[in-house]
């Protein structure tokens, strides 16, 4: 059976005493209306300084919750990315003490984005460059055991806010249940992302999500689980990457370090400030562990696409 829930029916935290918005058999395949990250507070006509009083309680709403049939503590939900509907604009900010470099860049920044909502060609950014799309959903998951509403901004066993840029569709994702019918949610979806989401924002953009579920009796993994059907990387590979790396003692340090060389890397090569060279690697570079074996010191990469600027 085929349903679709609206995005009016939303929450701000997970807690497992919402009343779900419907129940779906194992099986059924739902649409999903969806809000952006800001939950509609950011718009065409906002300004850098408007982000100074963003209201955090509204951030990441997410449709839902959908009760599904049978579910028990133990099982698998099976969620299968069917399908993405994009809206064809969306924003990237750098949010004053939010983002992996808060403490560089302390003053807002804004830049707004269009793209044709066939998804087939790359979206303009205005200090220059085109990123290729990759829709996916940035927060999914279930309702937690512990009881209370619970912040939807960070991830949990039960899914939430990961940000998995490789969710895209035909994408599976496997999440454990803690509550009788498992409650699952949706929301903050993407045109476009980087591993690791560096600025704290991405190509935010409000979507329309499609998915099938699934019921594995006793087949709980340990933490979510996801599995592609194809390759992840393609629409970035062509050109190539420019590399950057931190290394040291500290992991965080280190991611830290190789988006700060990127930045410089960007800065110097096409002349843009490092607010936007910030913004444009949350939405298409890609930082990697690339050694974590030869202690003291530990490799952190940042993989920025060529493509972006061929």
């Amino acid at each position: 059976m085929r349903h679709t829930i609206h995005k009016k029916h939303h929450h701000y935290g997970w807690d497992n005493s919402l009343t779900p918005v419907m129940t779906v058999a194992p099986g059924d395949v739902v649409e999903f209306e969806t809000f952006d990250a800001s939950g509609g507070q950011i718009t065409a006509n906002t300004k850098p300084q408007d982000l100074h009083h963003l209201d955090w309680s509204k951030a990441n709403p997410t449709t839902g919750p959908v009760y599904i049939d049978g579910a028990m503590p133990g099982d698998a939900i099976k969620v299968s990315m069917l399908d993405y509907t994009l809206s064809g604009q969306g924003f990237t900010a750098v949010i004053p003490g939010f983002g992996l470099l808060a403490d560089d860049f302390k003053d807002p920044a804004i830049q707004f984005w269009k793209y044709a909502t066939d998804g087939k060609s790359p979206a303009a950014y205005g200090p220059g460059g085109r990123v290729p799309l990759k829709p996916f959903v940035g927060t999914i998951g279930l309702a937690p055991a512990e009881a209370g509403r619970h912040s939807v901004v960070p991830p949990r066993r039960v899914g939430g806010n990961m940000d998995f840029r490789d969710l895209g569709a035909g994408s599976e994702l496997y999440l454990p249940v803690e509550v009788k019918g498992g409650l699952f949610s949706l929301g903050d979806s993407h045109a476009a992302q980087g591993d690791g989401e560096v600025c704290g924002s991405a190509l935010e953009s409000r979507l329309d999500v499609t998915v099938k579920f699934e019921l594995i009796k006793g087949g709980a993994p340990r933490f979510p689980r996801m599995v592609t059907t194809g390759p992840v990387t393609r629409h970035l590979d062509a050109k190539g990457y420019e590399v950057t790396t931190g290394i040291g003692p500290d992991l965080m340090e280190g991611a830290k370090n190789a988006v700060r060389g990127m930045i410089d890397v960007l800065t110097a090569q096409h002349g843009m400030s490092p607010e936007d060279a910030y913004m444009l690697c949350s939405v298409c570079a890609d930082l990697r562990i690339s050694e974590i074996v030869d202690k003291p010191n530990w490799v952190v990469s940042m993989y920025f696409p060529r493509i972006v600027f061929d």
